[in-house]
């Protein structure tokens, strides 16, 4: 679910409130009150039937450990529901084409780190990604429970990526062991630039977030191979002061790092991100994963990356031709 900084933690929630403060996931209102600490959920997958089979559809589950409630930077504890809706086109994409099929995908932000683990059933590595030990732990524990529904040649890597630090990650002497364990090597950070996906969810609700995000998204993207990022976020919305208006926290904020085409003489010239972003219509997606509602305010954006040089030489040819 991403690093969250002291501004991020206040805009979450609209207001100045205390780390301490208590949240809960929309996906949670249905679980016993009164529980805290660690639980456990069992998600139902639906697997349509191939066609033209007329058999009905089958099912499996996932075994995913989480909190009920969290405090704000631990709210990838939590299950959210960009996270379901992310699952949902994954799904998809996995039923219904062979794009999946052996790559090397990476996941960040990915809290309970449940669309990593449905990436396992057909990918060739999945690197599992979040920030502090907690998130970690849990995450782990959700790819120990869950590893009977990978592919049998899947190897699946939960690793510390924090967004506020250089990339490739350095680690340095006298780290305790527990921390090693979430460490990068070499081979793995090769592993990452050859990487074709990118996955998020739920990382877009403030400025200070988005400006993080998209930093070491530039970083990863912009090494290696071509990547593309599906990302699926929620538009929160609070009364804003300043707008004397009710706004979504960080979503036009996500939109300025995404390029349009009136924006291409400034990528030319260096002036703004070279972010190429489309947003999917979630219509057309079924509903894989049962019991949640997806409601009217959660969105999946592809985001590609265009490096500077190579948009300035598309722009050139654009201008000889005119």
């Amino acid at each position: 679910m991403g690093e969250r900084s002291e501004s991020s933690r206040r805009q979450m929630n609209g207001g100045d409130s205390a780390e301490e403060e208590e949240v809960m996931s929309e996906v949670h209102l249905g679980c016993p009150p009164g529980l805290s600490g660690s639980h456990i959920s069992h998600f139902t997958i639906s697997v349509p039937a191939p066609a033209p089979a007329a058999a009905a559809s089958s099912i499996y589950r996932v075994t995913i450990q989480h909190n009920i409630t969290s405090s704000i930077p631990n709210v990838g504890l939590q299950v959210w529901k960009a996270e379901l809706v992310l699952s949902d086109f994954v799904l998809h994409k996995m039923f219904t084409s062979s794009d999946f099929h052996g790559i090397v995908a990476l996941e960040l932000g990915a809290g309970t780190g449940l669309v990593g683990i449905l990436l396992a059933r057909l990918a060739k590595t999945v690197f599992v990604t979040d920030h502090g030990d907690e998130i970690l732990n849990n995450c782990a524990k959700n790819v120990e429970l869950n590893s009977a529904l990978f592919n049998c040649q899947a190897a699946v890597h939960v690793r510390e990526l924090e967004w506020m630090s250089p990339w490739p990650p350095r680690v340095g002497p006298g780290e305790s062991p527990l921390h090693k364990r979430y460490s990068w090597t070499f081979s793995e950070v090769d592993q990452v630039q050859g990487a074709s996906l990118l996955v998020a969810a739920d990382v877009i609700y403030s400025d200070d977030l988005t400006d993080a995000f998209f930093s070491v998204l530039e970083r990863l993207m912009s090494l290696g191979s071509e990547k593309v990022l599906y990302l699926a976020l929620e538009k929160r919305y609070n009364f804003s002061v300043n707008d004397f208006n009710v706004v979504a926290n960080g979503y036009s904020h996500f939109q300025s790092y995404l390029r349009d085409d009136k924006d291409s003489e400034d990528i030319k010239n260096g002036s703004v991100p070279c972010f190429a972003g489309k947003r999917i219509d979630i219509t057309h997606i079924p509903h894989y994963v049962r019991d949640y509602d997806r409601g009217n305010d959660v969105e999946i954006w592809q985001i590609k990356y265009e490096k500077k040089s190579q948009f300035r030489d598309c722009c050139d040819n654009e201008t000889e031709v005119m």
